[in-house]
C-alpha cells in the first residue's frame, strides 16, 4: 500500500511541529478569531459541540466532530475530516502542534495539503513571535 494510504480512512497526511510557546498560549491563539482564520479559514468561528456548524467567509463549510479544550479539534473540512491536536512538550515550556487530515481524494491532493498545513504551521509559528 502507498504511503499515505490505509483502508479506513483512505488517504491521510500529518504534519507537525514543536512552537517555542506553552501548551496554553498556543490554545488561546488557535481557537481565537485570529488563530481560527489562520488555519481554518476566514470567517469561520466554532461552538465547541459536537454536531455544530460551521462556514468560512471562502465557502468551505463543515462540523465539529470533536472539541477537547487544549486537547484536540476535530471536524469535517468540506469532504475531509481534520484534525488539530496539542500536547505540551517534555519540557512544558513548548508545545506540539500536529495537523491531521484524512478521505483526502488521492496522492496528489495529499501532497497538497501536506504542503498547505506546513505553511499554516509557518503562518501559526510567525503569529506567535
Amino acid at each position: 500500500m502507498p504511503t499515505g494510504l490505509t483502508k479506513g480512512a483512505g488517504w491521510q497526511m500529518g504534519v507537525s511541529r514543536t512552537l517555542s510557546h506553552p501548551a496554553p498560549v498556543v490554545r488561546d491563539f488557535i481557537s481565537s478569531p485570529e488563530g481560527l482564520a489562520l488555519w481554518l479559514g476566514a470567517g469561520a468561528a466554532l461552538t465547541p459541540e459536537r454536531g455544530a456548524p460551521y462556514r468560512t467567509a471562502a465557502g468551505v463549510t463543515g462540523e465539529v466532530r470533536g472539541y477537547h479544550p487544549g486537547r484536540k479539534i476535530r471536524v469535517t473540512h468540506g469532504a475531509t475530516t481534520l484534525q488539530i491536536a496539542l500536547a505540551p512538550a517534555a519540557d512544558g515550556a513548548r508545545a506540539m502542534l500536529r495537523f491531521h487530515q484524512e478521505h483526502l481524494a488521492d496522492a496528489e491532493e495529499r501532497e497538497q495539503q501536506r504542503a498547505h498545513w506546513q505553511h499554516i504551521l509557518d503562518r501559526i509559528a510567525a503569529a506567535l513571535g
